[in-house]
């Protein structure tokens, strides 16, 4: 006797695939479980899919660049330098967690190197830093995981800034050092790959390389110490973890990784809690 039964189907939290319920590892991407509860907490959700982890590192620059515009009406002005046009105040950059000699030699804060990455001076800086972003990291993710990325990102942006504090940078903000640790990881794969496709890869972003170093040079206020340090901080990453090609993802990866995403959100978390508490007391 043959009964017909509804077939329970859902979508794949990390491909977004319509699978089975039934299935225990994804047909498509090979997630483990995807049916279980924990997959499709939102939250884990987020973290399975690469496009959502990116869209939400772009979500978080933007959401800090409102906030330290809000904090600094009154005070913004235009500027001569296009990248800082309505740029936000440094006192208010400064408490949100900009980096530099004058921010960890006078108050101690090191954890600036990594909030920093997430912080623009004005509304053309964040909008060109983004576009970068959105045309880069997906190439990343593709060749060496979202893991791997996400700990280019962040530890790749650290190095970067550390490189421009010990050039005696006193004060410097934005994303590019971070985009630049992605560009140097590219590099990198493209390089150590070799063939027709990782030599097309190399000529095309070793261009934009060159182009962004020439353009930094041109305009003042663009932190040169820090996209030098951040590239070579992505070829250093890159050559240490390896890409997919040589190395799968482990699960070391994936720790660093998570332990990035919790790092970031804490340091975040106490830079804005802590400088709307500075400004109430003020006020």
């Amino acid at each position: 006797m043959v009964t017909n039964s509804k077939r329970r189907s859902l979508l794949c939290p990390r491909c977004n695939r319509l699978i089975s319920m039934d299935e225990t590892t994804c047909p498509y991407c090979s997630l483990a479980n995807p049916s279980s509860w924990w997959r499709n907490n939102p939250l884990v959700k987020i973290y399975l899919n690469p496009a959502h982890i990116i869209k939400s590192i772009i979500i978080t620059n933007v959401v800090l660049f409102a906030i330290s515009a809000i904090l600094s009406a009154g005070s913004m002005g235009v500027s001569m330098n296009p990248f800082a046009l309505f740029s936000p105040s440094n006192q208010t950059l400064l408490l949100l967690g900009a980096t530099g000699t004058i921010p960890i030699d006078q108050f101690h804060r090191w954890w600036t190197l990594i909030s920093a990455s997430y912080l623009h001076g004005g509304v053309i800086h964040i909008f060109f830093n983004m576009m970068v972003l959105r045309q880069i990291a997906p190439l990343i993710v593709q060749e060496y995981g979202f893991n791997r990325m996400f700990i280019l990102y962040t530890l790749g942006g650290a190095i970067g800034f550390y490189i421009s504090y010990l050039a005696g940078i006193p004060f410097t903000i934005g994303a590019s050092a971070s985009l630049f640790a992605l560009i140097g990881a590219i590099l990198f794969y493209a390089k150590s790959r070799g063939g027709t496709y990782g030599q097309m890869i190399f000529k095309q972003i070793g261009l934009w390389v060159v182009a962004l170093f020439v353009f930094g040079f041109l305009f003042p206020g663009i932190n040169n110490w820090a996209h030098g340090g951040g590239l070579a901080g992505g070829i250093f990453l890159a050559y240490l973890m390896g890409y997919n090609e040589n190395k799968r993802e482990t699960q070391f990866h994936k720790t660093l990784a998570l332990f990035c995403i919790v790092v970031t959100v804490l340091i975040l978390f106490w830079a804005l809690t802590s400088t709307l508490y500075y400004r109430i007391m003020l006020s």
